[in-house]
């Protein structure tokens, strides 16, 4: 799972509407998966909040068992161990992401890839010391790397056609986790929630006093902290919100900046002048992964692929101290959701 957010996520009723002495939603929040998490929520018996409170705990105990990287005895991680070439158990839940992952990579052309930590690693993200590798060392981390050396069996067996081969479902795991949560929420009858989990969100319906949710979206620049956007989901259709951003996780060597996102076909951090994408889209599991897809990919050709499939997607460029704003054909035609300046929404 992801230990930082590339989002500010304000479910502060009065720094983004007008205080109000309408009931307040029911909120659970806490710590999970290496990140925290706050839900908002309306019941139709409050007296469940209990159990719905058991019930998000117990599920993302249970995933992060499942399908967290950061954990040795994760499902995932004990697949990740076997160096054979050997059919391997999993779970359905795992199979599924892998394939869903799979058709975002196909779509990308290969820049979005579940199996590019060798490459994360090769580069010193992991341990937050830079490598620029020589050309060698990328060739031969290359080997290591690419979906078609990973074979879906069946719906509950993975296999490797490399023994060290590593599959890392953190680039759609979470947007999956806030499905999960949603679920539990719709199970006990909310039809009015937002979900959030690092920085990833899914909501529905509106607030108590009828108005929509609105969500604060942060300045993609690493040295501010400023709100640079308002997400206003006024039609109460389901919708994810999910960021992927490279203003958080960096390295600065002589003078060039180096992006943790790193391009599966090239093994290299993205040099285009992307660092935003923001994608829309009622399934929270997808969204994850097309967030991710589309800034490796960058604005240019990522919005081609985004039109292609009907993804609505927001990109921010930076070109020097200038940030431009760009949105996908999908996002501009996206009843009942809206995009404010921040300026034209100061607490009141």
């Amino acid at each position: 799972m992801r230990h930082f957010s590339p989002f500010v996520i304000s479910l502060s009723i009065c720094l983004l509407a007008a205080c109000n002495k309408t009931p307040e939603p029911l909120k659970i929040e806490g710590f999970a998966q290496g990140t925290t998490y706050h839900l908002s929520f309306i019941l139709p018996k409050p007296e469940d909040k209990n159990a719905v409170n058991l019930e998000v705990n117990t599920e993302l105990k249970r995933i992060d068992e499942s399908i967290s990287n950061y954990r040795k005895d994760s499902t995932i991680e004990l697949f990740n161990a076997q160096l054979d070439t050997d059919p391997h158990e999993v779970n359905e839940e795992i199979v599924k992401l892998v394939e869903l992952a799979r058709g975002v990579s196909k779509a990308s052309n290969g820049c979005y890839d579940l199996t590019i930590k060798p490459l994360f690693d090769l580069w010193g993200f992991k341990k937050d010391i830079f490598h620029f590798p020589s050309d060698d060392e990328l060739q031969q981390t290359l080997q290591l790397v690419g979906m078609e050396k990973l074979i879906t069996v069946d719906a509950k067996h993975l296999q490797k056609k490399i023994p060290n081969l590593r599959v890392d479902l953190s680039s759609i795991g979470q947007g999956y986790s806030v499905a999960r949560i949603a679920d539990i929420l719709e199970k006990h009858g909310s039809q009015n929630y937002i979900v959030e989990i690092g920085g990833e969100l899914k909501v529905r319906g509106k607030k108590s006093d009828g108005t929509p949710w609105r969500i604060a979206m942060e300045k993609p620049i690493s040295t501010e902290r400023k709100i640079e956007k308002i997400a206003v989901f006024e039609s109460g259709e389901p919708m994810s919100l999910m960021p992927s951003g490279t203003y958080h996780h960096f390295f600065d060597s002589k003078g060039k900046r180096y992006s943790h996102i790193l391009d599966g076909r090239t093994g290299k951090p993205i040099e285009h002048k992307t660092v935003l994408a923001s994608a829309f889209l009622a399934d929270s599991t997808m969204a994850d992964a097309w967030s991710t897809a589309l800034l490796c990919l960058g604005s240019d050709a990522g919005t081609k692929v985004a039109d292609e499939y009907g993804i609505a997607v927001f990109f921010v460029d930076q070109e020097g101290d200038q940030l431009i704003e760009k949105a996908t054909g999908s996002l501009n035609t996206l009843n009942g959701i809206k995009l404010e300046s921040a300026s034209d929404n100061r607490p009141r």
